[in-house]
């Protein structure tokens, strides 16, 4: 039996390339990616977008988005963003960063561009750990939880306690949209997208420093299937890294997005 005129609802985003990446089965950062491309196509950046690529499992973002990229030294994305945007003022700038990278090595990076209030856009990716290397404790990785270099759970007695990025960066002057967000299921995927193209809004109105934090999953490194990784996002992360709006300046509210 033949079906004919079916009716497209939904294609590939032309700012995402049509590649095989290299991410894990069941990592959630191919949806980010999908997310990120949907609102450069709908807000017509594509032809005007230059990324900033962090040292992490994102190492090879440039490779998924057909856009400008740069890849950045380890830590180091919102430098390299900074001068980029300065160089090129009228150009889109974005970084995509994981929770190793921005919130260890990168934190001096990231804290004094949002004091700045640098005009470009934060994607931060914070799954609790090291992806890339084998998942080893992060900045952000949960107390108790065990990894490759916390085999017995992270004690914060020694190890001190998670960062909270976006609590942290909200206390900053420069910073004009900072929030935390899921994509662990349908509806929360939604409220990302969202989120996202505010914050890409924000840099088109020059308003400031714009930051998504984005909860997400990483099967293999916390040794759960995709299911119970998205399951221990919403029962585990979230009650320590709730989600909301952190800070919303008052010209961003203003928007009409």
């Amino acid at each position: 039996m033949m079906i004919d005129n079916l009716d497209v609802v939904y294609e590939r985003p032309q700012t995402l390339t049509p590649v095989i990446t290299h991410y894990c089965p069941g990592c959630t950062h191919g949806i980010i990616h999908r997310l990120v491309a949907e609102v450069l196509d709908e807000l017509n950046l594509r032809e005007n977008a230059i990324g900033v690529a962090s040292v992490g499992c994102s190492v090879f973002a440039y490779n998924y988005f057909d856009c400008d990229f740069c890849e950045a030294a380890h830590g180091r994305a919102p430098a390299m963003a900074t001068g980029v945007k300065r160089v090129h003022p009228t150009k889109t700038v974005f970084t995509y960063q994981g929770d190793g990278d921005l919130a260890s090595i990168g934190l001096a990076e990231i804290t004094h561009a949002a004091s700045r209030g640098e005009n470009f856009t934060v994607i931060f990716v914070n799954n609790g750990v090291y992806g890339m290397t084998g998942g080893q404790m992060a900045p952000t990785t949960l107390p108790g939880m065990k990894t490759t270099s916390s085999q017995a759970g992270r004690d914060v007695a020694t190890m001190g306690y998670p960062l909270r990025m976006a609590e942290l960066l909200a206390t900053l002057g420069g910073a004009s949209y900072i929030v935390r967000r899921s994509v662990h299921n349908p509806g929360h995927i939604n409220q990302t997208k969202k989120a996202i193209k505010t914050a890409f809004q924000v840099q088109r109105h020059e308003l400031g420093f714009a930051l998504v934090e984005i909860l997400s999953s990483c099967p293999v490194n916390w040794n759960m299937t995709p299911q119970k990784a998205l399951q221990y996002i919403e029962e585990k992360m979230i009650p320590y890294y709730p989600l909301g709006d952190f800070k919303i300046a008052d010209a961003v509210k203003a928007l009409k997005v």
